[in-house]
């Protein structure tokens, strides 16, 4: 891996990588990634049957600043706490003495904050020396006298390793994907684009676990656990499936929903989840009110309000769907 990171600096400055775009949420078309592509031959072991792989070195440019964000945060940490580490002298503030103590606690903060080689650091010792006269009483030119030493290690400069800083984040945002797919089915560019739609196939998987609950499992019986295993994963496909729909009508209609979000009420959104289109209804009920035997009984339906039927006529269901519940009979 270092030696790719290596060749991918080096193609980086000489312009040789392969750049990616991609269109965001907004209908932008942005840089996603850029990279480059090489073949290795691998076996098991020595004599075994050998196979090619294509292997896709690629850096993606929001990776690479949140990194460099955090190493700038690191290397200020850093800065901080090692300027705490010789506070000026007063009471209360505790001074190293000795050399080995302070290198100590300079490594100390360095490996923490993973900034090792990246500051510079120097200090010098300062000796105050101090004349007293041994005893009580005043002092004469005969009188003993003694001198105490106050020995203090301080800090005089802390500097960052431009050079190395940079030739560190030239290798931030690098990752390598491996396939065996020919070009001519998978370029690099297809590969990179259809791993960052991953997270679609993950969201899944999450909502198996998390919104129909899939685990754990109270059934022993081995058909009792495909059956409801069939059940649960038929609901996360009408979860996935209602969302592609509406996210689909608003899009080609250029349209946007309000009051999604609680949390913000004035907050469009053209990218609704499951969760939030049906939680949007989670205020409708049906009042059903039993009379005398043989009257009729009344059905009452919360009315839907705008946003409510903007979805439903999106998803191609029509307020009659939910109007059909109300309904006034005898014996219904």
């Amino acid at each position: 891996m270092e030696a790719w990171l290596t060749e991918g600096v080096r193609k980086d400055r000489d312009g040789e990588l392969e750049r990616i775009f991609r269109t965001n949420h907004r209908s932008e078309k942005v840089l996603a990634a850029e990279g480059y592509e090489l073949a290795r031959t691998c076996c098991l072991e020595s004599g075994a049957e050998e196979w090619s792989e294509r292997v896709f070195v690629v850096r993606s440019p929001v990776h690479a600043e949140r990194q460099a964000a955090g190493l700038e945060k690191r290397l200020a940490n850093a800065e901080q706490k090692l300027a705490a580490l010789t506070p000026a002298r007063g009471r209360g503030k505790r001074q190293i003495t000795a050399e080995a103590p302070l290198v100590a606690a300079i490594d100390k903060v360095l490996k923490e904050q993973q900034v090792e080689g990246l500051l510079q650091v120097a200090w010098q010792q300062e000796i105050e020396r101090h004349t007293h006269y041994v005893g009580r009483g005043r002092g004469s030119a005969t009188r003993q006298q003694r001198v105490t030493e106050h020995i203090r290690s301080h800090l005089t400069r802390i500097t960052r390793q431009e050079g190395s800083i940079r030739a560190l984040t030239q290798r931030f945002g690098w990752k390598a994907f491996v396939t065996h797919a020919p070009p001519e089915r998978l370029s690099l560019s297809d590969a990179i684009l259809c791993y960052r739609n991953e997270y679609r196939i993950e969201r899944i998987f999450n909502r198996l676990k998390s919104r129909v609950h899939i685990a754990p499992l109270f059934v022993k019986l081995n058909d009792q656990i495909e059956g409801l295993t069939y059940l649960l994963t038929l609901g996360v496909r009408v979860l996935t499936v209602m969302e592609f729909a509406l996210r689909r009508s608003l899009q080609n209609d250029h349209a946007t929903l309000p009051g999604l979000h609680p949390e913000n009420k004035t907050k469009m959104t053209d990218t609704p989840t499951a969760e939030r289109i049906l939680k949007a209804f989670s205020d409708v009920s049906l009042t059903i009110i039993k009379q005398a035997a043989g009257e009729d009984i009344l059905r009452r339906l919360t009315p839907l309000s705008g946003v409510q039927e903007t979805i439903l006529q999106c998803l191609g269901l029509g307020t009659s769907l939910y109007r059909q519940l109300e309904i006034q009979g005898i014996g219904n």
